[in-house]
């Protein structure tokens, strides 16, 4: 994905109206209490990966290292006032907790311009000569052919610390097209060799080597109506019925067509040259709007490697990457939660479900439980925070929209939505009654079908200081997005439309900063 970063817009992202669960009309008046709104939240989150200074956007896939994860993503230390990106290393036992290790591959070095997205492995068989357990990274650079998109390789035989560059030349030539970049390089156990994906435009290309210097074209993968792909992901997993399927990823916008802007995905068939897919639409892993550039990676240790696996994703989106307030403290670039993902087969298709790691019921909390409300309208809590985690089940038998506002102000006008439209068939997330980056509109409520004939749901959320995530039911519907609610603006209500729901089993962890 590109490195370089366009300078932006100014701090300016106030913009909605009192809640309702639907908010198509949201813009129609100002909530002239945000004007005068002076606290807005700028504060590094409690839990969630930040950069430390600066910039970031792309996470590159961690590997697992010597007990370790080794994270790498693309950084820019001279955010705002020049471009250009590198590759900042950090590394982590649990995924939660890091320790950063400064830079490992730095911009600029030569003609080819600063790195952009690719992978990393460990060569641990020594198949492209630089040592056993080598770290290989193949990243896409801005080449000095005319600034085309091409692939070099870069070697670290310090256990990934610092980067050297194989030469001055690609070991991937771009073939004329515009678009060719954030090269996933995987091994194939069957084959016995080493696959790389490409982004190309809206095609994924599938390429193979034995020494990952020289490398052979074998197929394409075409889409349709989900724009310009980057970060192309492939893995196996074996899905809830036990078959095994492949999975192929990549970050896609689907909004032309009513989808999200995040992380699409096929599952299929893979020969080790060639995917086909089961359909040709694909399905989302996550509904929000800041859940781009997400990598999927190894559980180290897994008895069944192909069970579950990890993923997260960057917490922003292009449409509005600069419109910050966290650049007061001096920093723009943040990740989701590092989740588990599963392959479930519902008797008829295939979809991945997701759900935070485990390690997050470690963090040091205070927990709080209602064992049962029966709500009828609004009912506040006595309990609030700004970083926590909400679980609930909610039930009903008849009524028109149901669920939480967090983050909730004082005089009640400003808030984050969860819930169920019930009239409208489907779950929502909605921050047009909060602060948060989009100042054109059109990205205040994400949403995705719900079969509400079943009357209940259960709800997993997770709130910190400038972002909420949300998984509903088994996390076949999970939702990731940026909000930025005045400091002050803590409370916790319940919500009942047009008839009573029950809400049982809620327990907040208040996670400690």
């Amino acid at each position: 994905m590109f490195g370089c970063i366009i300078l932006g817009a100014l701090l300016y992202f106030f913009t909605q109206t009192s809640a309702k669960g639907s908010t198509q009309n949201s813009l129609a008046n100002y909530n002239a209490s945000h004007t005068n709104a002076t606290s807005v939240s700028n504060e590094r989150p409690d839990y969630h990966f930040t950069v430390p200074d600066k910039w970031k956007n792309d996470p590159q896939r961690p590997i697992y290292f010597k007990g370790k994860y080794h994270y790498y993503y693309l950084y820019n230390k001279d955010y705002p006032n020049g471009n250009g990106t590198e590759w900042r290393h950090a590394t982590s036992t649990d995924l939660i907790h890091w320790q950063d290790h400064g830079v490992a591959i730095p911009k600029y070095t030569n003609k080819n311009g600063d790195p952009w997205s690719g992978s990393v492995v460990v060569d641990t068989n020594n198949t492209a000569g630089f040592g056993k357990n080598a770290f290989i990274a193949i990243v896409t650079q801005p080449s000095a052919n005319g600034g085309a998109q091409e692939q070099y390789l870069w070697y670290s035989k310090n256990g990934g610390n610092t980067f050297t560059p194989y030469g001055k030349k690609p070991i991937l030539s771009n073939p004329g097209t515009a678009d060719f970049r954030d090269p996933k390089i995987t091994w194939d156990a069957r084959s016995k060799h080493w696959i790389m994906l490409m982004a190309e435009g809206n095609k994924i290309g599938f390429y193979t080597s034995t020494n990952l210097k020289k490398w052979t074209y074998t197929s394409g993968f075409l889409t349709e109506n989900v724009g310009i792909l980057e970060c192309p992901d492939l893995y196996l997993m074996q899905a809830t019925n036990g078959a095994y399927k492949w999975v192929l990823g990549a970050s896609a916008n689907g909004r032309g067509a009513g989808n999200p802007n995040t992380y699409a995905y096929w599952t299929g068939s893979f020969n080790g040259k060639k995917f086909i897919a089961d359909r040709q639409e694909p399905k989302w892993l996550d509904h929000g709007f800041d859940w781009y550039a997400a990598v999927t990676f190894d559980i180290a240790g897994a008895s069944n490697p192909y069970e579950q696996r990890y993923a997260f994703g960057w917490m922003n989106n292009w449409d509005y990457v600069n419109n910050t307030p966290t650049m007061k403290e001096g920093f723009n670039g943040m990740d989701s939660i590092v989740r588990k993902i599963r392959l479930r087969f519902n008797g008829q298709s295939y979809g991945l479900s997701s759900q935070p790691i485990g390690a997050i019921s470690q963090l040091p909390a205070s927990t709080k439980t209602v064992q049962r409300l029966e709500v009828e309208g609004t009912q506040a809590l006595d309990i609030s925070g700004a970083s926590y985690q909400l679980d609930t089940d909610i039930s009903w038998s008849d009524l028109k929209n149901v669920g939480l506002r967090l983050r909730e102000s004082a005089d009640k006008s400003r808030h984050v939505d969860v819930g169920v439209f019930v009239e409208g068939k489907y779950t929502y997330v909605n921050r047009a009654y909060t602060g948060h980056p989009d100042t054109n509109g059109k990205s205040l409520e994400s949403k995705a079908a719900f079969n509400t004939d079943k009357k209940k749901v259960h709800l997993k959320v997770l709130v910190d200081t400038n972002s909420i995530e949300v998984f509903v039911d088994d996390g076949t519907v999970a939702y990731s997005s940026l909000i930025f609610p005045n400091k002050e603006d803590q409370g916790i209500s319940l919500f009942a439309e047009g008839g009573k729901a029950v809400f049982e089993n809620l327990v907040i962890r208040q996670f400690n900063s």
